[in-house]
């Protein structure tokens, strides 16, 4: 019967069998959609079925004597809307196919949830014959995406409320997935991206502790400790940084087979500002102890170190003296014999007191963060700028590059040039007594500006306050006997001081030093 029927839908269109390849016999057709693996079903344009295959029973549960003849809403579960199914009628009535996804329930009262396609048959004047059906169950197909989506959504809601900065990263650094302690970062530190700013400072430190690491057990960093300095004057945040590959397997065609993908950092950064605070306390109240003392010596030798320049004057001129008088008079003569004893003995005492001037202390080079040791300094002179009224305007670069250099040493510089803008500030007369320090990365060197709000250094001095010894502390200007030191400081980092040219008030200091340190 069920053979029947199905041949005469096909005879219904005699240019079906006309357009068949005649190696292929109809019969064949026939086999093929009864062995196909998908649920087929034939209609009339009423929707009573004419024909099913075996996979159609193995579905729904009816066989081709209990389907044959009934309609095709023996299928339906009765829970779509009435609008569904007239949407559904409208369309295949006009000739146009449809798919999509309805509940189906089956012979023993189950239901399952069928991907349905229906194609109508027409003929050679375009009328409607038949429809063609063919369905599948998808119900575990759709269990399986709706656990992937609710696990998706509990990752999302787990790591949304992670009390640490995660954020994924592609090959660029650009984020491509973050959580909400990130957003709160962003805004907190008042930049677009954080997390590229981060990876700076964490590749830094791997370059510098390259062959020195220890296992990270699958990270590819971990525990990563970074600081992130924020403008306007607000306090140094730190972060323990970690990073491990995240691998997204490509779903093209063309990675099939050869495994394409893409690769990501999954960054995760836990702030521990508040640990590190009370670390730092101690750390810069042993570092004032030390600077303490390191200014003690410094001012030792260089009082010491001025004594003997001093005196080196007259003792020059008195042995030439005392050679005058040995030509004129000879050698015998008493007064060029007294001189003759008063000048060795004066150089004795000279080469005495050259040697009671302190040696400078040999100090290690080492990796050094620029904005710290800048806090530090600012840190040291807290007292100072208090007592003076100044105003400091901070304005650091939230990430510098490492720079290799003798931090006490680098601390002196910038304590002398910080020392000597509150004294040019702490003047009667000076009513706005602001210092602004500003630190910036430049092409492989970092820029650290300094400029009062003090009567500045008039052109002819800008040049004499470099020479070893002079001062212009007394005409007004600030920079005096402890720029030759910080400028011989700089030189040894294969830097430079300069003083720029005049401003409409004050003084601006420029340092430039170099990343690498030069010998």
């Amino acid at each position: 019967m069920a053979n029947e029927q199905l041949r005469t839908a096909a005879e219904s269109e005699p240019q079906a069998t006309e357009k068949l390849s005649p190696s292929i016999h109809p019969q064949v057709f026939q086999h093929t959609v009864n062995q196909a693996d998908m649920a087929i079903s034939i209609t009339d344009v009423r929707g009573n079925i004419l024909y099913v295959n075996p996979a159609f029973t193995r579905v729904t549960g009816y066989g081709s004597d209990e389907a044959i003849g009934k309609n095709q809403s023996i299928l339906s579960n009765q829970s779509m809307p009435r609008a569904f199914y007239q949407s559904l009628w409208k369309r295949i009535s006009h000739g146009e196919p449809w798919g999509g996804r309805l509940v189906n329930r089956r012979k023993d009262g189950s239901k399952y949830l069928a991907e349905l396609s229906i194609s109508p048959v027409v003929n050679g004047a375009g009328e409607v014959l038949n429809y063609l059906g063919m369905h599948r169950d998808i119900t575990e197909v759709q269990r399986l995406e709706y656990q992937v989506r609710n696990q998706k959504a509990l990752i999302e809601s787990v790591v949304d409320a992670a009390p640490v900065v995660i954020a994924l990263l592609d090959i660029d650094d650009r984020v491509v997935l973050d959580n909400h302690a990130y957003k709160m970062l962003q805004a907190d530190l008042g930049m677009a991206e954080p997390a590229p700013m981060l990876m700076t400072a964490v590749r830094a430190s791997l370059e510098l502790d390259s062959g020195r690491g220890r296992r990270t057990s699958g990270y590819l960093f971990l525990d990563r400790e970074v600081r992130l300095d924020p403008p306007g004057g607000k306090q140094p945040r730190w972060f323990s940084c970690s990073g491990s590959r995240v691998r997204e397997d490509a779903g093209t065609a063309e990675a099939f087979l050869a495994g394409q993908g893409r690769d990501y950092l999954l960054l995760v950064a836990k702030e521990i500002t508040s640990l590190r605070a009370q670390q730092e306390k101690a750390r810069v109240a042993a570092l004032r102890a030390v600077m303490a003392d390191e200014d003690r010596v410094s001012s030792l030798r260089e009082s010491l170190a001025a004594a003997t320049f001093r005196l080196e004057g007259p003792l020059n001129m008195m042995a030439s003296v005392v050679g005058m008088l040995a030509r004129r008079k000879g050698e015998t003569d008493p007064m060029s014999v007294a001189l003759a004893d008063a000048v060795t003995a004066g150089q004795k005492a000279l080469d005495e007191l050259r040697s009671m001037i302190p040696g400078e202390t040999r100090e290690p080079i080492g990796p050094v963060n620029l904005n710290e040791l800048l806090r530090d300094v600012l840190d040291l002179s807290t007292g100072r700028l208090l007592a003076a009224g100044i105003t400091v305007n901070w304005k650091p670069q939230a990430m510098l590059p490492t720079l290799k250099g003798a931090p006490n040493k680098l601390r002196s510089l910038f304590k002398a040039l910080i020392d000597n803008a509150i004294e040019a500030m702490n003047t009667r007369g000076c009513r706005e007594r602001e210092l602004t320090v500003v630190s910036k990365a430049r092409l492989g060197g970092i820029e650290v500006i300094i400029a009062d709000t003090g009567p500045g250094i008039v052109g002819t001095q800008q040049l004499k306050v470099f020479e070893p010894f002079h001062t212009t502390k007394r005409g007004g200007g600030h920079l005096g006997t402890g720029l030759p030191s910080a400028q011989q400081v700089a030189a040894e980092h294969g830097g430079f001081i300069e003083i720029e040219p005049a401003t409409a008030r004050g003084c601006r200091v420029r340092v430039l030093l170099p990343l690498d340190r030069r010998p």
